[in-house]
């Protein structure tokens, strides 16, 4: 009876709109103190056991690093480079949101910053230059899905938290899988560029790009800097993060000379506003594991993975569906906190590479980004665009079949994830 009246309050509470984050604490709080045998006190241990890991410190300093390129209007200097490489292709400007999301996705981690950050710059000037709001919105939301697979990547942080898996390893094995979603969306601008006769640019010549490289060369460094320190032992993932911190503020305030003292209270609210929601969400979720773990559901969800899924290629498909499912309605963060537990064991059963599992849940995970109801993504790129989200999930559609193709290639053909980890570090194969 508890688990009905539990599952009922979890589907008012997000059918009402209430943030994933306060619903899972909710209804942790709620289900706990309903509970005799467990005092309530156990919520907020809990979640503040959530929390207690070194490594997580990087999920805000990833943030930081990130708004500290912002400040320094690096993504400026990004997108007119992006535009001088791919514009001469029919649709340029659509193509040139991909590539420069590929790029931003090595600064930030975070693909609700690159919707953010690019499309407040694109979404508009792409409309100005005839393209339909839903592309321009379409474009803009699914491509930033990239931001949390290409590396530093802060779902990645979370996954090797909770997995016991190599941070450097998950960061090296996103590179591949990343470019290929790049390459996939781009192929459908063309083919939609085409039939609609969307502009491009003159083809800009080999020297004036050299010209245009020079200047973001150095803040395109910081993902080589970040997994160059990690592989070499150098520093752990957190402290990758202080020094990407680093890196960006002396880029923005000595080399670029764009950002001004007066910038950094901003820069700090909204890097303290963006990281205590990630991390709350981690939070609740813990707790709700904790209720979880009284009502066997764990145990029960994990029994039936183990007896039903015998097949690797079988687990693999039931794995992409459960998070795909999820992912429509969950943040990411809260999804792996209750289900990477739950599916890992059956995993290592089956030999699955917790690297090679990792990139498949994050992926599905971030086409949950650009899914209604939660679909965060695309939510902040209908607002900026002022579309409405029927339309924007419309449009939306066959980027998400280009993702889509992309998991079952790295699902089904592992060596995708494992070429370029194993060719730098092959020793964590045992190679």
């Amino acid at each position: 009876m508890a688990g009905i009246l539990l599952t009922s309050a979890f589907l008012v509470l997000l059918v009402l709109g209430t943030p994933i984050a306060f619903t899972i604490g909710i209804i942790s709080f709620l289900g706990i103190a309903m509970l005799e045998t467990i005092p309530l006190i156990t919520v907020f241990q809990k979640m503040f056991k959530g929390l207690d890991s070194f490594v997580l410190l990087a999920v805000p300093l990833f943030i930081l690093a990130a708004n500290l390129m912002n400040s320094g209007k690096i993504s400026e200097k990004l997108v007119q480079f992006s535009v001088a490489l791919v514009g001469h292709i029919r649709g340029g400007l659509a193509h040139a949101n991909v590539v420069v999301s590929m790029f931003f996705a090595g600064l930030s981690g975070s693909s609700t910053a690159d919707t953010a950050g690019i499309g407040k710059i694109l979404i508009p000037h792409m409309e100005k230059e005839g393209y339909s709001k839903e592309t321009a919105v379409a474009v803009t939301a699914a491509s930033s899905t990239i931001g949390g697979i290409i590396p530093p990547s802060i779902v990645m942080v979370i996954y090797g938290s909770i997995a016991s898996a190599s941070i450097g390893g998950l960061f090296l094995a996103g590179v591949i899988p990343g470019i290929l979603i790049g390459l996939s969306m781009m192929v459908i601008i063309y083919f939609f560029s085409v039939k609609r006769n969307y502009p491009k640019y003159e083809r800009v010549k080999v020297l004036d790009i050299l010209k245009m490289a020079i200047p973001i060369i150095p803040p395109l460094l910081t993902p080589l800097i970040i997994i160059i320190g990690i592989l070499g032992g150098i520093v752990t993932p957190t402290e990758a993060a202080v020094l990407a911190c680093v890196y960006a503020f002396i880029l923005g305030k000595f080399v670029y000379k764009t950002l001004k003292w007066r910038d950094f209270p901003d820069i700090l609210f909204d890097t303290l506003s963006l990281s205590s929601i990630a991390l709350f969400a981690l939070a609740t979720a813990s707790a709700l594991g904790e209720l979880m773990s009284y009502y066997k559901v764990s145990e029960f969800v994990s029994e039936f993975f183990t007896t039903s899924f015998s097949q690797p290629w079988i687990f693999m498909l039931a794995v992409i569906l459960l998070f795909l499912i999820v992912g429509t309605f969950m943040d990411a963060i809260p999804a792996m906190i209750l289900f990477v537990p739950v599916i890992l064991p059956t995993a290592q059963l089956l030999g699955i590479h917790e690297i090679h599992l990792g990139l498949v849940v994050v992926t599905c995970l971030a086409i949950g980004l650009v899914t209604p109801p939660y679909g965060l993504c695309l939510l902040l790129a209908a607002s900026i665009g002022k579309l409405s989200i029927t339309r924007s999930t419309v449009a939306v559609i066959p980027y998400i079949i280009g993702i889509l193709s992309v998991v079952l290639m790295i699902a089904f053909m592992p060596e995708v994830v494992f070429w370029l980890p194993k060719m730098l570090k092959p020793d964590w194969f045992g190679g």
